[in-house]
C-alpha cells in the first residue's frame, strides 16, 4: 500500500503515474520519452489489491487518482483502433526499439480496461488479435488496420507467437516473451493458442539455462531494428538486459503462465529454477542473467524477484489472474 500511495502522491496533473519516486528525496521520474506502463501497472496493482483485500476499499480511496489515470491512458489510445500508442523505449524494455502499437503495453491495457469496465474493451481485443497476429486474424473493416496487417504479413513468418510491436514502417518478430506471457495470463489467447505460445517459447529455449529470456531472438547490430542507444554502456548487446537476458522476475510470470494452463509440474520446475537464480551469491537476488552463459548481471537486491516468486508460488494453489482462457482452437 505504501508504494501505491507514494506513486499516487506524485501523479502528474494530466493523470500520468511516474515510474519512479525516490523514498528519501521524493525525486519523481517519467523517463526520457515518457513511461506508459507505470500508469498501467499502478492501475493493475490497485485492482489486484481491491480483489484480494476488499475490506481496504482501495478503489474508493484512490477513486480520483484512478479516474485521472484512465483519462490519461485514453488520450494515448487510437480513436479507431482502440490500442495504446507509444514512443520507442518507453516501457519496461527501456532501451528496445518497440514503438507504435506494442504487444506488452496493449496486453496490459486490455487487462486494465476489463478491470475498470472501460468502454471499447472488445474492440481493443479485436484490434490486438488483428495487429499482433496478422496471419490468423480476419481482415478488419478499418482500411488502415488492413494496411498495417499487410505490411507485417508481407515481411513476416507465420508462427504461434504474437508480434512484439507494429507501426507504420516496421514490426517486431524477435519474440517478446513478457508480452506473450501477459497475453496468456490476461486471456487474450484462447486455450489452444495459449498452449501453443508456451510450447513455442520452450522450443526457442527461453528457459535455458535460466527461466526466462526476455526475447527469443536477440536483435543484432546488423539488424534494421538495432538502435545506437542499445549499445549504451554495452548493456543491451545480444543475450543481455532486455535484448535476451534472463530475468528471475520474468521467470515468475513464466511459472504463472504454466500454472494457469494446468501445467503444474512444469510450473513447479520453473519455480525451483527461479529460486536457484535468486539464491546465487548468498541470495543476492540479481536483476538479470546472461541469456547464454547464465552469468549473473545487473543490480543485486531486486525486490520484484522475491515478489514474483511468492506470487508464482501461490499460483500453484489457485489462479491469480482472472478467468481461465476461453476454450477455442
Amino acid at each position: 500500500m505504501t508504494g501505491l500511495e507514494s506513486l499516487a502522491s506524485r501523479q502528474a496533473e494530466n493523470g500520468q503515474i511516474p515510474n519512479f519516486v525516490a523514498p528519501d528525496t521524493g525525486e519523481t521520474d517519467f523517463w526520457y520519452l515518457g513511461c506508459i506502463d507505470a500508469t498501467l501497472w499502478w492501475l493493475a496493482a490497485v485492482g489486484f489489491w481491491s480483489r484480494h483485500f476488499p475490506e481496504d476499499r482501495v478503489e474508493e480511496r484512490f477513486r480520483g487518482r484512478i479516474d485521472a489515470a484512465l483519462r490519461w491512458l485514453l488520450c494515448q489510445e487510437h480513436q479507431k483502433i482502440r490500442l495504446l500508442q507509444q514512443n520507442e523505449a518507453s516501457d519496461w524494455a527501456d532501451i528496445m526499439p518497440r514503438s507504435g502499437f506494442v504487444l506488452y503495453t496493449n496486453a496490459l491495457w486490455y487487462h486494465v480496461k476489463r478491470l475498470y469496465s472501460v468502454g471499447g474493451t472488445e474492440e481493443t481485443r479485436d484490434s490486438f488479435q488483428a495487429l499482433f497476429s496478422p496471419f490468423t486474424a480476419a481482415p478488419p473493416e478499418n482500411r488502415r488496420m488492413r494496411l498495417l496487417m499487410r505490411y507485417a504479413r508481407d515481411g513476416g513468418k507465420r508462427g504461434d507467437l504474437y508480434l512484439s510491436y507494429v507501426n507504420f514502417s516496421t514490426w517486431g518478430g524477435e519474440g517478446d516473451v513478457f508480452g506473450n506471457l501477459l497475453s496468456v495470463l490476461f486471456g487474450l489467447a484462447d486455450e489452444g493458442r495459449a498452449n501453443r505460445i508456451l510450447d513455442a517459447l520452450l522450443a526457442a529455449g527461453v528457459h535455458d539455462p535460466n527461466p526466462v529470456r526476455s526475447v527469443c531472438d536477440p536483435i543484432r547490430p546488423s539488424s534494421p531494428q538495432w538502435r545506437a542507444y542499445m549499445g549504451r554502456h554495452r548493456q543491451n548487446a545480444e543475450y543481455q538486459y532486455h535484448n535476451g537476458g534472463a530475468w528471475p522476475f520474468l521467470g515468475g510470470f513464466w511459472a504463472l503462465a504454466l500454472a494457469s494452463l494446468g501445467r503444474s509440474l512444469e510450473a513447479a520446475d520453473a519455480l525451483s529454477r527461479v529460486a536457484r537464480m535468486n539464491g546465487i551469491n548468498g541470495w543476492a537476488f540479481h536483476e538479470w542473467f546472461h541469456g547464454r552463459t547464465g552469468e549473473p548481471r545487473g543490480m543485486a537486491g531486486q525486490s520484484w524477484n522475491a515478489a514474483m516468486y511468492l506470487l508464482a508460488e501461490r499460483s500453484l494453489e489457485r489462479r491469480m489472474f482472472g478467468e481461465p482462457p476461453p476454450r477455442r482452437s
